[in-house]
């Protein structure tokens, strides 16, 4: 990844990347896109403010300056101290595309690129095009963004629907999960594991792990599947975390629920090869936040875990119901707890969805998957741009 002016070296094509972050635990997928891009990339960080380094320092001065003025719903005015300084990154770095992860981030910097005349193309996540103080927020701002956009990407076709309302380009909107790592991701034998199951995400609401516990305990109070001493382990972080841990005490399972904190992928991978199946409740959150496609149930699947899950956002579009795992109603804790009693109960049940899983994330949801379909749509649109000029 060149952080220099760049000329088009290798015969690589440039592409300038404007992100909010690339610290958070759970952004991934973001490190993933530029270490695996075969793109001559410039990444800037709005969360970055290296004193050594002026132009970074510049960049996530000004995304500070538009998170003010968009906290003030001075959104008009809230696009311009981003755009600015964009525009600038532009005119240095030369780039024939700029690409912009999540949305509520295009639309600050969304008009160095009408003022420069290089293509956007914008990567949409999950929570920018569903919780209402981001799109709820932002829609009209949004019209403008799909407007200027050469090109759209998104992890789910809920979440395509969404965007297309509002004027994403049909013809370049690309539904693509972020993908799991095929060299992690692998080894896992539930028929012969424990009766451990394994859930991992951040404690909030639009993940359900108050859902989750509550199922678990449901499972529990039916003496046969009690008498298995099943446990869930609970990977992640979060606002939610402490009402979790009050309701494992409320349920009487202290002996039954491990937290184990924030883990490196490496140790994700570990935990996955030690334990019966994966299971995430994820459900639209009461602010309309919603997944796109969960990175870590294509993990479980890749790895060769059965997973029990909801019928939300992208989940259906990678979890084949009762081919690859178990899928329930938002909301139903008596289905998930049946659900997850049958992995416990039927070891080669559990074993025939984990291999329908593995087969299914290698042949369409791995990480080079997804890099190579962004590839493709980036060079997609600088083709485009080179023909019309």
């Amino acid at each position: 990844m060149s952080n220099v002016p760049a000329g088009r070296s290798n015969g690589r094509e440039r592409v300038l990347v404007l992100a909010p972050t690339a610290r958070a635990a759970s952004e991934t997928f973001i490190r993933a896109n530029l270490n695996g891009l075969s793109l001559d990339l410039t990444a800037y960080f709005g969360d970055d403010f290296p004193l050594h380094a002026p132009w970074r320092l510049a960049y996530s001065s000004a995304i500070l300056l538009s998170k003010l003025f968009t906290r003030l719903h001075w959104l008009r005015l809230a696009g311009l101290p981003a755009a600015c300084v964009a525009f600038a990154l532009i005119r240095r770095h030369q780039p024939e595309v700029v690409m912009v992860e999540f949305g509520f981030e295009a639309v600050r910097v969304m008009e160095a690129c009408a003022w420069s005349g290089i293509p956007l193309v914008v990567h949409f996540r999950g929570s920018d095009a569903s919780a209402q103080h981001r799109l709820g927020l932002l829609k009209k701002r949004y019209r403008r963004l799909l407007s200027l956009a050469s090109g759209v990407i998104v992890k789910s076709r809920p979440m395509a629907d969404t965007l297309l309302a509002l004027g994403a380009p049909a013809d370049r909107l690309l539904i693509s999960p972020s993908g799991a790592n095929a060299s992690l991701f692998q080894g896992s034998a539930p028929a012969t594991a424990p009766p451990v199951l394994l859930a991992v995400g951040r404690f909030v609401a639009k993940k359900g792990p108050l859902e989750t516990l509550r199922a678990f305990g449901l499972l529990c109070r039916n003496p046969v599947l009690a008498a298995f001493k099943p446990q869930l382990w609970m990977v992640g972080d979060g606002p939610l975390l402490a009402s979790a841990r009050s309701l494992v005490i409320e349920l009487g399972l202290q002996e039954r629920v491990r937290f184990l904190g924030v883990c490196s992928q490496v140790r994700v991978a570990e935990l996955m090869r030690q334990v019966r199946g994966f299971v995430q409740h994820s459900k639209v959150a009461p602010d309309g936040d919603s997944e796109g496609s969960p990175v870590a149930v294509m993990e479980a699947q890749l790895s060769g875990l059965p997973v029990v899950a909801t019928r939300h956002a992208g989940i259906p579009e990678v979890v084949l119901e009762n081919q690859t795992g178990l899928l329930v109603d938002e909301g139903d804790e008596s289905a998930m707890a049946q659900a997850m009693s049958l992995l416990l109960l039927d070891p080669d049940l559990a074993s025939r969805l984990g291999d329908g899983g593995r087969q299914r994330i290698k042949e369409r949801f791995t990480i080079e998957h997804h890099l190579r379909q962004v590839e493709q749509l980036l060079r997609q649109v600088i083709d485009d741009r080179g023909m019309s000029c």
